[in-house]
């Protein structure tokens, strides 16, 4: 009789936990905890990077005069080909979208660490191993991920100079990194 009701939970709930996805919390719920001098000003350098204004760009005129030229049938800021880079959450099924998320914040926090809904809890950011386990993307070679955007594509591409960008952006864990 236990196994039958073992068996049974685990038919039930292991798929359900193992094809769970992550969902978006944005960029104001992270800022919650990663914006304080002592958390590395997170929040700050983001504010202050061509990032936090990724997707204003594609509401100006020249956006939308290039996504014309390119034969984009939408203004920028609706174009598919321009989105995918300019917004996080992009194409992203609309459940996943928490009530404090906006595409309009541009490319923050989740572009980059993955979806915050299940990382989120102080207590699980503490552990950096939980962390991970709940979504949490670190990566080793950081360059691998930007240059999905920036690269030649893109019709305002320059030489994409990892280093000199990346200092740009970077952001240490606490201010004592």
């Amino acid at each position: 009789m236990r196994s039958k009701l073992f068996l049974t939970i685990t038919l039930v709930f292991v798929p359900v936990f193992l094809f769970a996805q992550h969902s978006y919390v944005g960029v104001k719920t992270c800022g919650m905890c990663h914006r304080s001098e002592k958390s590395g000003n997170q929040l700050g350098i983001w504010k202050n990077s061509q990032h936090s204004k990724a997707f204003e760009t594609l509401l100006t005129e020249k956006a939308d005069k290039v996504a014309k030229d390119k034969g984009l049938k939408t203004k920028a800021s609706e174009s598919p080909e321009c989105l995918k880079c300019h917004v996080t959450g992009y194409n992203v099924d609309a459940s996943l979208l928490g009530k404090k998320f906006k595409m309009e914040d541009g490319v923050q926090c989740e572009t980059c660490h993955g979806p915050g809904s299940d990382y989120k809890k102080k207590s699980i950011m503490e552990d950096k191993d939980k962390a991970i386990a709940n979504g949490l993307l670190l990566y080793k070679k950081p360059e691998e991920l930007c240059i999905k955007c920036h690269n030649e594509e893109s019709p305002f591409y320059k030489e994409f100079k990892f280093t000199e960008f990346w200092d740009k952006i970077k952001h240490p864990i606490s201010a004592k990194n």
